[in-house]
């Protein structure tokens, strides 16, 4: 577990370009160019365009306790406090675990191990938080994190999550995930790739 956090090492500010692909119950959703910056634990600034127009759709500044998103299309700013994105998503994020996400941090884990186990060349860990029961699959030799599998502790919610951590990349003393697969499903099912073009801690 110490080695395994050692990869998350304490940075104070992360720059990226993102090209994310979506699909949901409606089919294949237009590619998305996302340009983030971070100020750890203070504020995280996004750029969404279009990818196919190379046109900014929207931007959106988030806060420990507030999302100010502008819509370029619509010449519309909304001012909301940070319920909004749980609002949206129906997921109980707050501001530490949109940062998490970003990086490659895993988000609902924490340090109470409930299980762990090693199997052929990997480690499984698992933790029960307030809101999931999380079981991370990382790679014995490094530590490295694989994928996140994460259970709805409600039952009767029935929220369940896929995230799989691809394309490592050692740079400045760090191991780095450029790619992401993100599959989340309550009610409808959704499923994000992301892939990071450049990045920067």
């Amino acid at each position: 577990l110490t080695q395994f956090k050692s990869h998350y090492s304490d940075f104070k500010s992360f720059s990226a370009k993102i090209k994310v692909e979506s699909t949901d119950s409606k089919g294949k959703n237009p590619d998305i160019t996302a340009v983030v910056r971070i100020i750890k634990d203070s504020a995280i600034w996004m750029s969404l365009s279009a990818t196919f127009l190379n046109i900014e759709v929207y931007r959106v500044l988030i806060k420990k306790d507030s999302v100010i998103l502008i819509n370029k299309q619509e010449k519309e700013v909304q001012f909301r406090s940070l319920d909004y994105l749980q609002e949206v998503t129906q997921i109980p994020f707050d501001y530490k675990t949109v940062q998490d996400l970003i990086i490659g941090k895993p988000v609902f884990f924490n340090d109470s191990i409930s299980l762990f186990r090693h199997q052929d060349n990997y480690i499984l860990m698992s933790s029960v938080g307030e809101f999931f029961k999380n079981l991370l699959t990382l790679t014995q030799d490094s530590k490295l994190l694989l994928h996140s599998k994460m259970d709805d502790v409600d039952i009767a919610r029935n929220r369940t999550a896929d995230i799989t951590y691809d394309g490592y990349e050692y740079n400045n003393g760090m191991f780095f995930a450029t790619n992401r697969q993100i599959i989340a499903s309550e009610k409808n099912k959704i499923d994000i790739r992301m892939n990071f073009k450049q990045y920067e801690f």
